[in-house]
């Protein structure tokens, strides 16, 4: 474990929520001079917010398209063989970044995930096809959150962590309602939970190219921190 400083004192008249706040609002202004690290952070919230989604909306399309009258047995099994298999998926992104490079790694995960809501979609019917639908979310899922939050960290000044993370989590959760809000309009418009399940490729088509652009080798430099 490295040795931490101690922790900052409150600023005179200030309580800790506003002292939170006010930390935040610095690393926003700071932020601002990571540009690369910004538009990084942008295609993140759009991919991530996807991601979320899918797995908000699992069950419910599941049961809808398979189970009608509810099948909670089978959707507990699903969620934890999902639960298990996801730490695989984490360890062989993490050798699929070292040979490929993180982004890279990334944006494999995303055509990924595109093609698992059109596998949905398209060719979902049996329990065993739900399965397989499954084990690819399991895989892609660890591999495709631990790198998006391992490449972060790399693109950020270093003794910034806490502060940037902060960032990271309150961005993530103010994004949080356009998946389901997308999702949700899709099934009030055409009563189909297969369209509302596709109608999420968008998060992560536009998340995949927001990244493509994305030179992160020079977003990492930017931050002052060599590039592995």
């Amino acid at each position: 474990m490295k040795s931490r400083p101690k922790a900052k004192t409150l600023p005179p008249g200030k309580g800790y929520i506003a002292a939170g706040f006010l930390e935040i609002l610095a690393t926003v202004r700071e932020l601002k001079r990571l540009p690369i690290t910004l538009r990084y952070l942008l295609a993140y919230l759009v991919y991530n917010d996807g991601i979320q989604t899918v797995i908000f909306a699992a069950s419910a399309f599941l049961e809808q398209e398979l189970f009608p009258g509810g099948n909670p047995i089978f959707l507990l099994k699903i969620f934890l063989m999902v639960q298990f298999v996801a730490v695989f998926g984490a360890l062989i992104f993490e050798r699929l970044a070292y040979l490929i490079k993180t982004k890279n790694a990334i944006l494999v995960s995303l055509v990924i995930w595109s093609g698992i809501v059109v596998y949905a979609y398209a060719f979902l019917r049996t329990p065993t096809q739900a399965w397989i639908m499954a084990a690819l979310i399991a895989i892609v899922l660890g591999g495709s959150q631990a790198l998006s939050r391992s490449l972060f960290a790399r693109m950020i000044p270093a003794g910034k962590e806490a502060a940037f993370f902060g960032l990271y989590e309150v961005s993530e959760r103010g994004t949080s309602w356009m998946g389901p809000m997308l999702f949700s309009i899709v099934i009030a418009r055409t009563g189909s939970y297969r369209q509302a399940l596709l109608s999420l490729i968008v998060f992560f088509v536009v998340g995949l190219i927001g990244l493509w652009f994305t030179n992160t080798d020079r977003g990492i430099k930017e931050a002052g921190n060599a590039a592995a």
